[in-house]
């Protein structure tokens, strides 16, 4: 199949490893009440069917620097496609639990190398005053994804009673995943794999000749020999000794951050948490998590046309700020046992915050800080460290938040979202002392951020020691 070589084209196909990320993650929330009645399941265990793709994920990360070394960007996600789909048929089968918790492990590994290659290939391939919004659009795929299950997840819960739900439809969830994981494993065929990635493995003429079919209108000289020069220092044993210890640093923060101020929470509970706090049926749950998830889609696509004009630092700023004042005020009314219709305004406050700033702009950052003779390797760190604190999170929000439970008892539910709500607040404080502006920056000129101590602009930002 003939490759192509329109950036937006690649975009568009590449990102369909987000929207299958979004998929994946987010076709459990319609059936947590459903796999906790079928497999009879403990709280413990509930948490657990809902983080256990987390686990995958956290594998898939850890691999996903080494396999896309090792077979390029393109090849490491037509293996994530695979497993895509081994998943998505596996899932819908088991007769036990723990086969269940396999199959879904098995697409948290495609998950997590999807969630780390998609945003790295569209930022190698991006020109550098468009790269902030063409990798956002992997945000917007993620999302799109996880609103589309919603009304698949919302049209099946509709074709059968609760009881029927309980047995049998859940399964079509899950199985409905096989459509987009073949959908993203025929179209990988079609692009080709990244300039700086052929360079890396010292295959210089067709990344040159990429480049050049990839900016027909611009000379590409410059950036090609910055390239090269970027790439002198990919023999050097590792990344702390090639001086990228802080930067390693930053982005592992970034990626914690985003998860533990709770976006997750939200995202796989969405339909617990509602009934929970209010008289909501079942349908009137979902269709709740259904405008969740339109809201999330909105916002992201307000940041794909924000992020390149005001920068990633004033975005991350304000979200994490709004996202904060969002789970204190809902913890709060929990604790006072005041939950009302305003839930539903505060979650939505806190979730379009979060899509303007930390869901696109965390990855935006992580795909353009590293440096290309370690960004692989660096990539894969953070991001396994984000799938770790998914892990923590997904899992301990069912215990804390079960009404037998200690802290549930002594804070009526508030707890978890309080302790979010700081982490919030940490948040804005983090990026503001440490994380510099990089929007318009090629990514070989970003490598000078953390080469040059300064002490005005951006350069205040860095960590002290960082060389």
């Amino acid at each position: 199949m003939k490759t192509g070589t329109n950036v937006i084209h690649l975009t568009l196909v590449v990102a369909l490893g987000g929207l299958l990320f979004g998929y994946d993650t987010a076709v459990i929330s319609g059936a947590v009440e459903a796999l906790q009645n079928y497999f009879q399941l403990t709280a413990a265990e509930l948490g657990f069917a809902a983080s256990s793709a987390l686990i995958g994920c956290v594998l898939g990360a850890a691999l996903a620097g080494y396999v896309s070394n090792r077979y390029g960007r393109r090849g490491a996600l037509i293996i994530a496609a695979l497993l895509f789909l081994i998943s998505a048929i596996g899932s819908a089968v088991p007769q036990h639990y723990w086969t269940f918790v396999i199959y879904r492990i098995i697409g948290g590994v495609g998950v997590g190398i999807a969630s780390m290659v998609s945003p790295m290939y569209i930022a190698e391939v991006a020109p550098p005053a468009r790269r902030g919004g063409l990798v956002a659009w992997n945000q917007f795929a993620i999302i799109f994804g996880m609103l589309v299950v919603y009304f698949v997840n919302y049209g099946i819960a509709l074709m059968g009673s609760d009881n029927w739900l309980n047995d049998v439809g859940w399964r079509y969830m899950f199985a409905s995943e096989m459509i987009p994981a073949i959908l993203f494993f025929g179209l990988l065929f079609t692009v080709p794999e990244t300039p700086r990635w052929l360079a890396l493995k010292g295959r210089n003429h067709e990344a040159h000749g990429l480049l050049k079919a990839m900016n027909p209108r611009q000379d590409i000289e410059p950036q090609w020999q910055e390239i090269k020069q970027s790439l002198i220092k990919v023999h050097r044993p590792g990344i702390i000794a090639a001086g990228y210890l802080g930067v390693l640093v930053i982005g592992i923060m970034l990626s914690v951050l985003q998860q533990v101020t709770g976006i997750n929470v939200f995202l796989y509970y969405a339909p617990a948490i509602l009934k929970g706090f209010s008289d909501s049926t079942t349908d009137i749950a979902l269709l709740q998590t259904i405008l969740v998830g339109a809201v999330n889609l909105s916002f992201t696509v307000l940041a794909i046309f924000t992020v390149d004009k005001f920068g990633r630092r004033p975005l991350m700023m304000i979200g994490a700020g709004l996202m904060a004042v969002s789970m204190l005020a809902i913890g709060t009314a929990a604790y006072l046992d005041a939950i009302g219709g305003y839930l539903l305004v505060f979650m939505l406050l806190y979730i379009a915050a979060f899509a303007l700033s930390l869901g696109p702009v965390t990855w935006v950052l992580l795909s353009e800080i590293f440096p290309n003779s370690v960004r692989s390797r660096a990539l894969s760190i953070a991001v396994f460290a984000q799938w770790f604190a998914n892990f923590v999170v997904s899992q301990s929000f069912p215990m804390m938040n079960e009404k037998e439970s200690f802290i549930f008892q002594q804070f009526h539910g508030g707890f978890p979202f309080w302790l979010y709500g700081i982490m919030g607040i940490f948040t804005v404080y983090f990026i503001y002392r440490w994380v510099p502006e990089t929007k318009g920056k090629s990514l070989e000129q970003l490598e000078t951020i953390w080469q040059h101590d300064s002490t005005q602009g951006e350069h205040r930002m860095k960590p002290a020691g960082l060389s």
